[in-house]
């Protein structure tokens, strides 16, 4: 059985199972669907809870199955977390998954948890993840993206007692919110949580919110990637500079830049042959948010556009390796800066021209 994160707490006032699987890679999020489902359980009468991590090939699963196969001696009812920070439970760690889902069908004595990050296709075609979703509940944890962020602090504020103003300077409000945390929910809750001490119940100012919360954002280069194929060039050069002051390789943020030039070229080239664009896409595995960006921006390229911009990729790729080029920054991060810009700019929405 497959659930949503929003669905677990519905599904829990309705009843319990023996058998929990969370995954995902947004630590808030799967902490507190943990959370639910421990609270969930210590109300029933799962009082006694043991925790296992598995660290590394040589992990011992009978400790595990003998905790499974066990009752508590100071309960009658126990929880038992399987922790699996890899998402790879190892040679011995599939079948022995497969023999504790099959033994949580029917056992009212133990709930079991397994807790890992988020999986690839391949991964979830497997066996013992096969398993757990067919012998229990597995709740997929999702990222809350950019775009969702604004209403989910909203959200959160709210559970709190605290709000915006009305209008457009609320909508400010949540925006700068949004942009100093984002890729950090966790430190995202954490703001939030402080403005419930500084401040009473009630609705809060720009000037508040400015003063209390910190910078805290972490950015992606992936997401990077969206932010220049959606146009967003203010993000972009936040996102760039956020990027630098982690320490992220230069080669790494020119990789993920001149990777997205390059699909877009294959693709349209691929059109310009005859081929439709759905099967282009799926042809260069392009999937998802990407996959809508790509048929936005797709439309304004000409091939002569590409065919610059793959060339500045190109004299970009030497500057981050240490080499000058005529009418280019000396630095790396300089040059970036410049190429995401010009990339960003084609990408932005247009009315439809000849080029």
């Amino acid at each position: 059985m497959q659930l949503a994160a929003a669905q677990l707490a519905p599904h829990l006032q309705k009843g319990l199972r023996s058998l929990y699987t969370v995954y995902g890679d947004e630590p808030l999020l799967a902490q507190e669907a943990v959370d639910a489902i421990r609270a969930a359980a210590r109300l029933q009468g799962y009082t006694e809870r043991s925790s296992h991590t598995v660290a590394g090939a040589h992990f011992d699963w009978s400790e595990v199955l003998a905790a499974a196969g066990s009752m508590s001696l100071f309960a009658d009812k126990q929880i038992i977390e399987v922790r699996i920070p890899s998402g790879k439970p190892g040679k011995e760690g599939s079948p022995a998954i497969q023999q504790l889902a099959q033994a949580a069908q029917g056992n009212q004595d133990t709930v079991t948890v397994f807790i890992l990050p988020r999986l690839d296709k391949a991964t979830k075609t497997g066996a013992w993840f096969g398993a757990l979703e067919n012998f229990g509940v597995t709740i997929a944890v999702e990222p809350v993206e950019r775009a969702a962020l604004p209403q989910w602090i909203a959200q959160r504020m709210q559970a709190l007692g605290l709000r915006v103003a009305s209008g457009v300077e609320g909508q400010r409000s949540l925006q700068f919110f949004a942009d100093r945390v984002e890729g950090n929910l966790l430190a995202a809750f954490q703001e939030i949580q402080k403005l419930a001490l500084l401040y009473p119940p009630g609705e809060l100012s720009f000037e508040q919110l400015e003063s209390a919360v910190l910078n805290v954002a972490r950015y992606d280069v992936f997401k990077l990637s969206e932010a220049v194929l959606a146009g967003q060039s203010a993000r972009v050069q936040r996102m760039l500079d956020g990027l630098q002051a982690e320490g992220e390789a230069e080669v790494l943020v020119h990789y993920a830049l001149a990777e997205d030039i390059r699909a877009l070229k294959r693709v349209k080239d691929a059109i310009g042959a005859g081929r439709p664009l759905p099967l282009a896409l799926r042809e260069q595995r392009i999937w998802g948010a990407r996959e809508r960006l790509f048929e936005r921006v797709l439309p304004q390229l000409s091939a002569a556009t590409l065919d610059r911009l793959l060339h500045s990729a190109h004299l970009v790729d030497g500057i981050v390796k240490g080499l000058k080029q005529p009418d280019w920054p000396a630095g790396g991060w300089q040059a970036l800066h410049r190429l995401a810009l010009q990339l960003c700019r084609e990408c932005t929405l247009q009315p439809t021209r000849s080029r």
